[in-house]
Order: C-alpha cells, then structure tokens, then sequence
C-alpha cells in the first residue's frame, strides 16, 4: 500500500536562516497523525543560509543521518569528530550514551539537505560519527545502498546501530528498476519526478513529496524524468 505526503502538506518552519519541511512531528510542529513512521522518527527537509547553521545542541540514544543534496555541511562535536560532508556524501551520527555537536554551512552558497533520526535498537552504545562519499553516477539496476545496520553490509555502507537501510541515487528519465522492501519503506523525491508501484497501485512522486510503502514486499521506481529517489526501509517498531 502507498500513501503519499505531497510537500504542500509538510510541516513548515521558517527562520530566515534555515527553511525546513517537516515529514513527522518535529519542534513547534506537532500532528499527532505524524508522529513517525515505525522506528523512523524524523525526516527533516532544510535549507541552510550560507555562514549560519546549528550551534553545538545535544542528542542522546538516537541514530541520525545526514543526506547532503547540495552544498556541504561542517560537523564538530565534543567527542573529538571533525569533517566536512559534501553534495553526494552521507554522514552518520550515534548519538548512544550522549554527544553535543555542531553542523554549520560554512560554504557561500545554501546548503540543502535530509536529516533523518531513527530509533537504535541497543541503547547507550558508545558515540560515534562517520561520513562516506558515493558515486554520484545515474543508477540502471539498483539504488545504491549507503546505510546500514546489518552485518552483512559491514564495509559497503555507513553503519547505524538499527536493522534498517538507506538507499539512495539518481535516475535517468526512463528508467524503471525494481526495489525490495524489508520492513517499510519511506520514499522520498529529492529531485525531478517518478512514479513507485507495488502490488495494490501506483502514485507519482514530484520533487519535495514523500510516500509510505507498505504490507508490499517490493516495488517499482520508474523516473518519470531525471530524478534523485531516497528510500529508508525501517522497522515498524
């Protein structure tokens, strides 16, 4: 079954610095229809003013991920982690036992990116922060798998420390691939458009949109133009 959450329909909150849809509840956004979907808590849309960004804040027991679609954020935090993550790169984030941080756009430009906060299933790991760069080249067959909490992926992906994956790429328009579901799936359009399938229907997906894929063992992605598609298979629970 697909549900789709048109962008127009997100939670907004504007800052004059940052610019941010909201896909669940988040800060002075509340829906209690929105409170999650399963163990993922958080996909926050934002966009960054050049030279401004989040002050060292803390986070405790919870696996946050950092999908950076333009631009490059700057991360700092007290447990020594420093680095820049750029358009096409992923950072990852356990905050466990408790970490303070901070992320900055200290580029000229906006930064565009996906945070996205999800449920661990081990608490109080001890923190850890990594980031990886991914080919930026159209997919043909697969989305590229970019995290991971399953043993197996150890070393193709960034690890989170939950049964959970991240896929993401860009496709050229034309393009169909199919795409297996583990759990749930949240898709979202980062860029262009596409339409996804399963075995009850069909929706199409523009830029900014997000759809919930579920009680469906996979699905179709079919670029309906040039488009970049992000999918979180998580937990229910």
């Amino acid at each position: 079954m697909i549900t789709l959450h048109p962008y127009h329909a997100l939670g907004k909150a504007s800052h004059g610095w940052l610019k941010s849809s909201h896909h669940f509840s988040f800060a002075d956004y509340y829906n209690p229809r929105r409170m999650g979907f399963g163990s993922l808590l958080v996909i926050n849309d934002d966009w960054i003013k050049a030279g401004t960004g989040f002050p060292p804040h803390p986070h405790r027991n919870m696996e946050i991920i950092t999908y950076v679609r333009s631009g490059a954020v700057t991360h700092e935090d007290n447990r020594g982690h420093k680095g820049v993550t750029k358009n096409g790169e992923v950072q990852v984030m356990s905050a466990g036992t408790g970490i303070v941080h901070s992320e900055y756009n200290m580029g000229n430009s906006p930064l565009v990116l996906y945070q996205i906060w999800i449920k661990p299933n081990k608490a109080n790991i001890k923190p850890r922060w990594e980031a990886k760069k991914f080919p930026t080249a159209s997919s043909k067959d697969a989305l590229t798998l970019l995290v991971s909490g399953y043993p197996e992926d150890k070393g193709k992906a960034l690890f989170i420390q939950q049964e959970a994956r991240l896929f993401g790429g860009k496709l050229k328009a034309g393009t169909r691939l199919e795409h297996p579901v583990r759990h749930q799936a949240y898709v979202l359009a980062s860029e262009g458009r596409f339409e996804i399938r399963d075995g009850e229907g069909k929706t199409t997906l523009n830029k900014g949109d997000g759809a919930e894929v579920t009680k469906s063992k996979s699905m179709t992605i079919t670029a309906l133009t040039d488009c970049e598609v992000v999918v979180i298979d998580a937990p229910a629970k």
